[in-house]
């Protein structure tokens, strides 16, 4: 009965066993007598046979995966430290699992590397103008490596970029020259136009004398809505009003 009783034990561990739960975002790899077989375990509760059947599950799930910050020195010959971060998910389960032992850290290894060939071929101006363009190169490379392992990279993405403090000063004092530049170039802009503008009123004052008259008397009314200050009436100022009363006279008339 002993023995009865503990088959029926056995039988039932053997039993538990041999069920297993896949996640929604996982698939089963099944090994069979060490053999892979080629039918992948779905989502679900799914058999496996004891003692002779070993499954491992894989997640599909997008992992993130962060280059660490490393010095690189560009092709015209400027160090600077460069992070990134990639994004790869597994579409192959057999494929990360057969052809590769460890698929993040291989993906890693192979994304630094990338990284630093990249940025060691371009220009700093265009690793700091044209990150997309990079971006995009660094992630082919990567895509085209890992295919055979059973991987998509789906992005790369450049995180951060460290200048030495002396090429920062350098830009800093270079953006400053081209604000100052700009500055002084809009400056002479508006004397130029300030200049014929005042051409202009020279002419229209030349052929209008008594412009000059109207404009002082603007001037003057300009001055007393200060009702601070004390207002000295010329001979000849005195003068030009009787000639701006004659000239409205005679306009009238």
């Amino acid at each position: 009965m002993l023995i009865l009783i503990i088959l029926v034990i056995i039988l039932v561990i053997i039993l538990l066993t041999s069920f297993r739960i896949v996640k929604q975002y996982e698939r089963g790899v099944v090994f069979r007598l060490g053999k892979v077989t080629q039918r992948i375990k779905e989502p679900g509760l799914r058999f496996i046979i004891p003692l002779i059947d070993n499954m491992r599950k894989v997640s599909l799930r997008i992992i993130t995966l962060p280059v660490d910050s490393q010095r690189i020195i560009t092709k015209d010959n400027v160090s600077i430290d460069v992070s990134a971060v990639a994004y790869f998910q597994v579409k192959d389960p057999i494929k990360s699992i057969i052809a590769i032992e460890n698929v993040t850290s291989a993906t890693y290894q192979i994304a630094q590397t990338t990284v630093r060939n990249i940025i060691g071929k371009s220009q700093l101006d265009e690793v700091l103008s044209n990150t997309l363009k990079i971006n995009e190169a660094i992630k082919l490379i990567l895509d085209k490596t890992t295919v055979s392992w059973g991987i998509y990279v789906s992005a790369v993405e450049l995180k951060d970029i460290q200048l030495p403090e002396s090429m920062q000063n350098a830009m800093a004092a270079g953006a400053q020259a081209e604000r100052e530049k700009r500055a002084k170039i809009i400056a002479a802009e508006g004397e130029a136009e300030s200049a014929a503008k005042l051409a202009e009123a020279a002419d229209v004052i030349s052929k209008h004398p008594i412009a000059l008259q109207l404009r002082n008397l603007q001037v003057l009314t300009e001055i007393a809505s200060d009702k601070n200050s004390t207002i000295v009436f010329p001979a000849q100022f005195m003068d030009t009003v009787q000639s701006i009363n004659n000239f409205m006279t005679k306009e009238s008339s």
